[in-house]
């Protein structure tokens, strides 16, 4: 009798401790060092989209736009080189042209946008990728591009009715 008892509370207790670790009533010990780990990441990662939207902004008219041009030493860039560069500074490895760039970490829907993600535009073949720029945040992007009145880094509206027509997709690289 006591032997059945015994293991009758022995099985219920186990029991129990199994549907409290997965309700998630009690955390099991790798859990919080997961939740630990992650948070300090995003951290890191929200630390390093800060300073490169500070290097792409001490940049602004440093940097003049060539198409087809990865100048490091005078300062003359595509679209693609202008990030490749920026993101260097950080230690994040892009590939020079947004065609790449475009394949490059994980997709992220508009909606989701956080700072230091890439983003996509189509400036000229509609629907197809043909430029790229950095988001940081409010709405806002900093790019290398060239127009009627600019040639360099600028800081643009994604929401202006000139960039949403042409927003195709973004990437979180960071």
């Amino acid at each position: 009798m006591k032997k059945h008892n015994l293991l009758t509370r022995t099985v219920v207790g186990v029991g129990c401790l199994s549907l409290l670790l997965t309700s998630g009533l009690v955390a099991a010990p790798n859990s919080a060092y997961a939740a630990t780990a992650t948070t300090q990441a995003a951290s890191s990662a929200s630390v390093k989209a800060d300073k490169i939207i500070a290097k792409a902004k001490s940049l602004q008219g440093k940097v003049r736009y060539k198409y087809g041009v990865n100048d490091t030493k005078n300062f003359v860039f595509d679209c693609s080189s202008f990030t490749k560069y920026v993101f260097a500074s950080q230690g994040v490895s892009l590939k020079w042209g947004t065609s790449v760039q475009s394949k490059q970490g994980t997709y992220v829907a508009k909606s989701n946008l956080k700072k230091g993600d890439l983003i996509f535009l189509s400036v000229g073949t509609p629907g197809k990728i043909n430029h790229v720029g950095i988001y940081i945040g409010d709405g806002k992007f900093i790019h290398n591009t060239i127009g009627k009145s600019v040639n360099g880094v600028i800081i643009s509206d994604l929401n202006s009715a000139t960039y949403t027509k042409r927003y195709i997709t973004a990437r979180r690289v960071l």
